[in-house]
């Protein structure tokens, strides 16, 4: 058919009632779909449920090194584990410390670390009056909200399919010294699915900020989470930064949330010599170290991290057949209409669609009242304020293959149904 734009308002008035009769036959279907949060499904966690019998009443609990994995020791993780995120992130182990079984909680601490004691020998943040983050948008929810709730500004910065727009990141950070960090998700972005660039992460590396206690949280979330033969490539930032002399600009976080079992995972970040010293010495008061017979299960379970990759063989078996489905229904249903476009990312767990604008609320909306639950509109910007209203983000990772299609049935119909509606000022 015809982009919409195109039609006439007697073309429109024809096509609403035929999208409402469409509408009409899914609510009657009463659907409880829910796509809200990038959940790995049951049958991925279910490739990790051996790790369970990796230890037991009869187990031996000691590392190859004789450390007894009961007792107390060890603030920065077991040697085997730190071995293998190091691989992970392309770091030498030493620059690996290990925690407990979230990230985010990990980058909360940095965050609330930098507010209370400060970095580079400048005042914590919370004695230096209004501090600002830069937020690539769209971005990951969560992120926001650790940096709302320590009262931080947030500024947009635009995302495209490069990264982050380094013109305004660098304006921004080499004039303003209240420009404290900033978030970035370098490898398959939440939410749009596009990793940074070699001249994004080169410029970042070389970045010249006012301020000397700037920090980057580099989240690399989805550093192993492939999805095709031809995955993408990211530079190694901490190599990059070594040549500029900005290896303290850089804390970079990952996990295995998303890998084994995201309640009872594994998460672990790197960083400089001097970041790491002042990290440490919050983590040796905060506390005596984290769950090291976790991390034991998961070091027996890989062996190593030729190991890890098998396994992320078998999680990418699960994802590429839902990614697809989702891909698939977005081009067949919506495509050459003019009312959205959508990334086609080779990895990661999400999918960014851009609506018309000032119709992102309305098709969610749509979407909830046929009984299918989205990720609210707003939520892949600061303060969930969408400017354009435009950004909803697919997460295909948690239901079935088969629950998928029909919830992108429904989606697909939403966001013609918003778009006529605007079109003919409803």
């Amino acid at each position: 058919m015809s982009d919409y734009v195109s039609m006439n308002r007697e073309e429109l008035e024809q096509e609403l009632s035929q999208l409402q009769e469409k509408y009409r036959s899914f609510q009657e279907q009463n659907l409880k779909l829910d796509l809200s949060r990038g959940k790995p499904g049951a049958d991925q966690t279910d490739l990790s449920v051996g790790m369970l019998d990796e230890l037991n009443s009869k187990s031996d609990f000691k590392t190859e090194s004789g450390v007894d994995c009961r007792n107390y020791g060890l603030l920065d993780g077991l040697p085997e584990m730190k071995e293998i995120f190091g691989h992970i992130l392309d770091v030498p182990a030493s620059q690996v410390f290990v925690g407990g079984n979230s990230s985010l909680n990990l980058m909360f601490d940095t965050i609330s670390c930098l507010m209370t004691h400060g970095v580079a020998g400048c005042e914590p943040w919370c004695k230096q009056g209004n501090v600002k983050f830069l937020c690539p948008v769209p971005g990951y929810d969560r992120h926001f909200g650790v940096t709302e709730y320590f009262g931080i500004e947030m500024i947009n910065i635009p995302m495209d399919e490069n990264g982050p727009d380094m013109d305004e990141v660098e304006r921004l950070v080499q004039s303003d010294a209240s420009i404290k960090g900033m978030w970035c998700v370098p490898k398959y972005s939440n939410p749009s699915g596009i990793t940074y660039s070699d001249d994004v992460v080169r410029r970042l590396a070389s970045l010249k900020p006012a301020a000397k206690d700037f920090r980057i949280i580099w989240d690399n979330a989805y550093c192993v989470h492939d999805l095709t033969d031809t995955p993408d490539h990211l530079l190694n930032i901490m190599e990059e930064s070594k040549k500029y002399g900005n290896e303290d600009l850089f804390i970079q976080f990952c996990s295995t949330s998303k890998i084994t079992f995201p309640g009872a995972g594994v998460a672990a970040f790197a960083a400089s010599d001097a970041n790491m010293a002042v990290l440490k010495k919050r983590y040796a008061t905060q506390t005596i170290g984290f769950d090291k017979l976790n991390q034991l299960r998961h070091v027996r379970y890989f062996k190593n991290y030729d190991g890890f990759l098998e396994h992320m063989k078998l999680h990418r078996e699960i994802l590429e057949p839902k990614f697809a489905a989702v891909l698939n229904n977005l081009e067949q249903e919506l495509g050459g209409k003019g009312v959205a476009r959508w990334t086609k990312p080779n990895g990661g767990y999400f999918i960014s669609v851009d609506v018309m604008d000032g119709c992102a609320k309305r098709v969610v909306e749509l979407c909830k009242e046929a009984g299918v639950v989205f990720t609210p509109a707003g939520a892949t910007y600061p303060y969930g304020k969408d400017p354009k209203d435009s950004n909803i983000r697919l997460a295909p990772t948690y239901p079935p293959v088969a629950e998928l299609e029909t919830a992108m049935k429904l989606f697909c119909l939403c966001v013609e149904l918003a778009a006529v509606e605007k079109l003919l000022g409803r």
